[in-house]
């Protein structure tokens, strides 16, 4: 009896340039290359290379790995990367993603200190994604916690499906941060949900970036879903290899995040697969 053809997913598996940290945003071109990633998303930071249009288009062309999106420098450390108003690090990033053909800008909500900016965010992003064909996807955050206090550091909120946005980045380590449920968040962004980046986390108060499968968040079922419905995203492989005690380890950990996410994205297509045992360091 003959089988019935697997559906290749629509989605597309990038590689966060951050998941290589310390190592360098060249490295991350090198590895994304030599694992098959299909593309990798650009954190634009410290690293000078990150912002330099026509070296990430070297390293595009070299190693035949395309830029599927980069992130802007919404970080703490990178205040000064790409001037210090945030509305000029958005044009940048916008301008980076189209010379460089990548179709998505990640950003996050602003620090509540940025009172201007935070208070024209939401009216202002939508004027940005109304002037270009990139899309300007607005992550999910977390409340800062320390010991048994909290401090809210993002406005309008760390959450945004609390305001008006026209698409959204799902983060799968900072809902486990902010122990929010996934799947109700993924419901309401509903069709705008236009990128993820896949992680994992045991909602302790640190943003972990575990390997997918080595926490508490529902990122099988999550992927499933994604494949389920034809997802045309990217979904981009964001973790923390800091503690990796070799490149070799490094690169192990780059690989179970890939083939996780391939499998559960392709299993809505053969009917599920059921989850396999989660492992955990």
């Amino acid at each position: 009896m003959a089988q019935p053809a697997v559906r290749v997913p629509d989605a597309k598996v990038a590689l966060s340039t951050a998941s290589v940290y310390p190592e360098s945003t060249a490295t991350a071109f090198e590895i994304a290359a030599r694992l098959g990633y299909d593309g990798v998303e650009v954190m634009v930071w410290t690293d000078p290379v990150s912002q330099d249009i026509e070296a990430l288009r070297r390293l595009s062309d070299f190693h035949e790995v395309p830029v599927l999106a980069v992130h802007a420098p919404c970080l703490l450390i990178t205040q000064r990367v790409w001037s210090t108003d945030p509305w000029t690090k958005l044009q940048r990033a916008r301008h980076a993603a189209e010379r460089l053909g990548a179709s998505t800008v990640v950003v996050h909500p602003p620090f509540r200190w940025q009172r201007n900016y935070a208070r024209e965010f939401v009216e202002g992003v939508w004027r940005m994604a109304g002037e270009t064909d990139v899309r300007f996807a607005v992550e999910n955050m977390f409340p800062w916690r320390y010991r048994d206090r909290e401090m809210l550091a993002y406005a309008p909120d760390w959450d945004p499906t609390q305001d008006d946005y026209r698409h959204f980045t799902i983060d799968l380590s900072h809902t486990a941060t902010s122990r929010t449920d996934t799947l109700a968040m993924v419901d309401r962004m509903g069709d705008r949900l236009g990128h993820v980046h896949i992680a994992d986390g045991n909602g302790s108060n640190k943003d972990e970036h575990l390997v997918p499968g080595r926490g508490t968040q529902p990122c099988a079922e999550l992927l499933e879903r994604l494949g389920a419905n034809g997802f045309d995203g990217h979904v981009v492989v964001e973790v923390n290899t800091r503690r990796a005690m070799s490149a070799a380890e490094r690169e192990t950990d780059l690989a179970e995040a890939l083939a996780y996410t391939r499998l559960h994205l392709a299993a809505a297509a053969v009917g599920g697969t059921g989850t396999p045992p989660q492992r955990h360091r």
